[in-house]
């Protein structure tokens, strides 16, 4: 974990709180008849573990918490996603071979 990250620990309220490389997961609304693409990112404090999805859609972005963030508002959980989301564009794109 970069020292940026620990450093917004408290204002998160978390106690070391780490994040994992994001990836891509699939993900479903109950209003939509597709299935649409959001980045996911493995949240880990000493409170716990859980996740915060990242849905980007035409009119905005949705976070979603589970596990440790679940519940949490929208505000907190972009917060502690632009506090723990990995700054690296090469730790973000860690695209399958195919072929």
């Amino acid at each position: 974990m970069d020292d940026g990250a620990q450093d917004l620990g408290p204002d998160l309220g978390l106690t070391n709180p780490r994040g994992a490389p994001l990836r891509r997961v699939p993900v479903r609304a109950r209003s939509m008849s597709v299935t649409l693409a959001a980045w996911s990112l493995a949240v880990a404090a000493d409170e716990g573990e859980g996740a915060i999805v990242l849905l980007e859609l035409p009119d905005g972005s949705f976070f979603r918490g589970d596990g440790l963030c679940l519940g949490w508002p929208q505000e907190r959980l972009a917060a502690a996603y632009a506090a723990l989301a990995p700054r690296d564009e090469a730790a973000i794109l860690d695209l399958p071979q195919l072929g």
